[in-house]
């Protein structure tokens, strides 16, 4: 089962993105020892020299490390049909202990190889390296959360076996048990709805004020994040109820499949997109009166921010549209 052309792609991937991290992140280590732009030393050159290879590098990795959730999902499904008693994925990433916190980890570093990208767009924009010890102080922090990630990676793919007996998602996402997924089931419907409009249209109203009375940045970036997890949990609440049209149907992961118009992967790219952007913003706001980004960081918040809303409100649109145009009600 590992030699699937999918699961040979993430492992393969997984271990050169590891390995330019780990590169760049020893690199990283000497730039925040010795650091020094006023210096003219022959290390100083070199380490100057090396941030550029490094930036190009890390652009094209951590890119990839986030579309790599989507084939992580992607593989996950397909997978299904191997296993007695899974009907998506989340019947295949239950076949072993590594399934579910490769996918939670993935996440993560989504997330901050999305702001990682934000600093080093603005970083690049400055005369002088504004960020060069920022950027490699996150990546001190993503790179070992990458190499976890690979090594668990690792360790789901190789413990799929086909003679294993596994649970449905009806089983995993019911109200009653005792797990996660059953908890987040097991949210009352009408509160979470009336909760997900209003920290949508919170996260919304703050960031136009943000743009255009250029106040409240961190607000915002919060905002966003708890729009995020608020959304997230929303779609196991009661978004997928109006999506199956059933009320004990829960599983965020049959809306990836062709039946359902693979609605889920629209969901959860502007989800996604949505939080990336939004935390960038405030990842940004410590560095606004960095003479070098004085006229550029407001610009690329903005232009975040007008994002980050833009993939929201696509996600509300497609959420408030499944539930409007069907007759099944709560």
């Amino acid at each position: 089962m590992i030699l699937q052309p999918a699961i040979l792609a993430l492992l393969v991937s997984s271990f050169l993105v590891s390995l330019m991290l780990l590169y760049a992140g020893w690199y990283g280590v000497l730039i925040l020892k010795n650091w020094d732009l006023a210096s003219g030393s022959d290390l100083q050159l070199n380490l100057e020299k090396r941030t550029y290879l490094i930036s190009v590098v890390l652009g094209y990795a951590l890119v990839f490390q986030i579309f790599s959730l989507f084939l992580y999902i992607f593989t996950a499904d397909s997978l299904h049909t191997q296993f007695v008693g899974a009907m998506c994925a989340a019947g295949s990433l239950n076949v072993n202990h590594y399934g579910y916190p490769t996918l939670l980890l993935k996440i993560a570093n989504c997330l901050l190889s999305g702001v990682w990208l934000i600093i080093n767009f603005a970083d690049n924009r400055g005369y002088d390296y504004p960020l060069i010890k920022a950027k490699y102080s996150l990546l001190m922090i993503l790179a070992p959360l990458v190499v976890l990630e690979a090594l668990l990676q690792f360790g789901y793919f190789k413990g799929l076996h086909a003679d294993v007996i596994t649970s449905c998602c009806g089983s995993l996402f019911s109200a009653g048990k005792r797990s996660v997924g059953a908890d987040l089931a097991g949210l009352p419907a009408i509160p979470m709805e009336w909760i997900f409009f209003g920290v949508m249209a919170a996260t919304l109203i703050s960031g136009v004020v943000f743009c255009f009375k250029e106040w409240g940045g961190y607000f915002f970036s919060a905002a966003s994040l708890s729009t995020f997890i608020i959304s997230a949990a929303s779609l196991v609440s009661f978004i997928c109820l109006y999506i199956y049209e059933l009320p004990t149907h829960h599983c965020p992961f049959c809306i990836l499949q062709k039946e359902y118009g693979y609605i889920g992967y629209a969901l959860y790219a502007t989800l996604l997109g949505g939080g990336i952007t939004g935390l960038g913003v405030g990842a940004l706001m410590p560095f606004k009166k960095i003479a070098s980004l004085v006229q550029v960081v407001p610009l690329i918040q903005r232009r975040l921010t007008w994002l980050s809303m833009l993939f929201y409100l696509l996600f509300t649109i497609l959420v408030a549209s499944k539930m409007l145009f069907t007759s099944f009600r709560l």
